[in-house]
């Protein structure tokens, strides 16, 4: 009894008890883990002792990529020379290792040990690697994530992690339609979704008030589609080249693009940029308002599978990951039939062009692939078109708009933001079971969780980060962490270490007063 006594004393001053983290409580049993992981590694066990990395220090990896990266932020923050060899035999201060990762661990977790020597990340690969290294990150002091030298010490707890993801599939959404979001600002953004293991990148690439991307066969779109934006203003497009920037930096923090062109709805730019995709033949004005279900692709013209052919096949040709997001929601001036017919051909064209269709969830009141995977956006738990869809095979991907959707305001008094989905404190954000939510969408059906981040009131990459944090970290331990460890306390506790973090970065973060942030951050 006295041993226990002591060790809930121990876990209570590292902000642990509650969490279900008590040694033998469970798959996530641990004896000790600083309250400063998000998200909430798989198993931790603490051995007492701390490593300090000096100006001395070494680091070895067996991929170049990771090792690179890793050096990169430890360079700018502690001015050490950190000499980075790359398939050493020997260990260095920090290595990390393709090897001797335990087969649990498959291909996205790691296995990470500290003694008072050293620093090892070992993973089957390179995903398991970086996301190592982010835990690793987040053991060290926050001023570690400094652009400038900073003092030290920097010193990491002993012990040993072994994490892996509950879901394969942890996304974040940037609508860059609504208003236009450049390729810095999109690199900005994926490093800091990296932080949180996030490893989907979906983009809004069109809708009503934009095109955003180059399109070699209909070059109107882009030009005269993606003038303008919401509220006016000059709008922008990415160019093939810089979506394929996008795509390789994203691929460099272990994330996958997926492009949205939505259809047969929010099509107004499109149909603004070329007269003959209209059924009358007239082409309407560009739009820069934020209603919605007004616009619709002519679903009887031949010349709007031409039209969808090619610009899915330029797309699918720049984007090497799996999917392709034909969007589908609010088409409410597309008949059934209609979007039922639509939907049938567009599947096909996505296939024929070896992508794999996503969908919002409006996409299950027609015949779906059975490769096909819906994105559910409603408020309510329980979807009888989804759940048949699910026990029919199809995958779901869980962005329900009252808890994930992050344009939704935090209170009544949030500047930024939307409402009509309810407000979304970050305890709102992290209180739900992505696993367990819509009935008769359980299991295997879950493909994962995403955070959806519309851009109607979103203007600059400081809006982004106030509507994203602290909210994205909570849907990415919704995603990554197993739900044995969910306990909003503990949450809360890890969760305001990340403050001095931001701080030091930069991040513009909606100080909650749901968490007790640290002084000064």
């Amino acid at each position: 009894m006295r041993l226990r006594q002591t060790l809930t004393t121990l876990l209570a001053a590292l902000g642990l008890v509650g969490a279900g983290l008590l040694a033998g409580s469970g798959p996530a049993a641990a004896a000790g883990v600083p309250n400063t992981v998000v998200p909430v590694p798989v198993s931790v066990v603490s051995d007492g002792s701390t490593f300090t990395l000096t100006s001395t220090a070494t680091l070895t990896s067996d991929d170049a990529g990771v090792g690179g990266y890793l050096a990169g932020i430890l360079r700018a923050s502690t001015g050490y020379a950190l000499p980075l060899t790359v398939n050493a035999p020997g260990p260095g201060s920090i290595a990390l290792q393709l090897s001797g990762a335990p087969g649990s661990v498959g291909a996205e977790g790691y296995q990470l040990t500290t003694t008072a020597t050293g620093v090892v990340v070992q993973a089957q690969q390179p995903a398991g690697l970086f996301h190592g290294v982010q835990t690793l990150l987040q053991l060290l002091p926050p001023a570690v994530m400094g652009s400038t030298v900073q003092p030290g010490p920097w010193t990491v707890p002993g012990g040993t992690v072994l994490d892996y993801p509950r879901f394969a599939y942890r996304g974040a959404m940037l609508d860059v339609a609504r208003h236009f979001f450049t390729v810095t600002q999109v690199k900005h953004y994926i490093d800091e979704l990296a932080l949180y293991k996030v490893n989907v990148l979906h983009l809004h690439l069109s809708d009503d008030q934009g095109w955003r991307i180059a399109v070699n066969s209909w070059p109107n779109l882009a030009t005269y589609g993606g003038s303008t934006q919401v509220g006016g203003g000059p709008g922008g497009y990415y160019t093939q080249a810089d979506y394929a920037a996008i795509v390789s930096y994203a691929a460099s923090r272990y994330m996958t693009v997926v492009p949205e062109i939505d259809m047969p709805g929010h099509t107004n730019a499109a149909l603004a940029s070329y007269a003959q995709l209209n059924c009358n033949g007239v082409a309407p004005a560009l739009y820069t308002g934020t209603n919605v279900g007004f616009s619709s692709l002519c679903v009887p013209l031949p010349l709007t599978y031409t039209f969808i052919d090619q610009v899915i096949g330029e797309l699918a040709a720049l984007t090497p990951g799996p999917y392709l997001h034909i969007g589908g929601d609010e088409a409410s001036s597309t008949t059934a039939s209609d979007y039922a017919s639509f939907l049938g051909q567009v599947q096909q064209i996505v296939a024929a062009h070896g992508k794999t269709v996503v969908g919002w969830h409006d996409i299950t009141h027609t015949t779906l692939q059975p490769s096909a995977v819906a994105q559910f956006w409603g408020t309510t738990t329980s979807d009888s078109a989804v759940a048949a869809a699910a026990a029919g095979g199809t995958k779901v991907i869980m962005s329900p708009a009252n808890k994930a959707y992050l344009d939704m305001k935090y209170t009544h008094k949030t500047k930024l933001g939307q409402t009509w989905a309810g407000l979304i404190e970050v305890n709102t954000a992290y209180g739900w079971d992505p696993g367990n939510y819509l009935t008769g969408v359980t299991g295997s059906s879950v493909q994962g969780v995403e955070g959806p981040l519309w851009t109607e009131t979103i203007v600059t990459s400081a809006d982004i980060d106030y509507m994203a944090f602290p909210r994205l970290p909570a849907l990415a331990e919704l995603g990554w962490s197993p739900w044995s460890t969910h306990n909003v306390t503990a949450f809360d506790q890890r969760l305001a270490a990340q403050g001095p973090r931001w701080r030091t970065m930069g991040v513009n973060y909606y100080h909650s007063t749901q968490i007790s942030w640290p002084s000064g951050s």
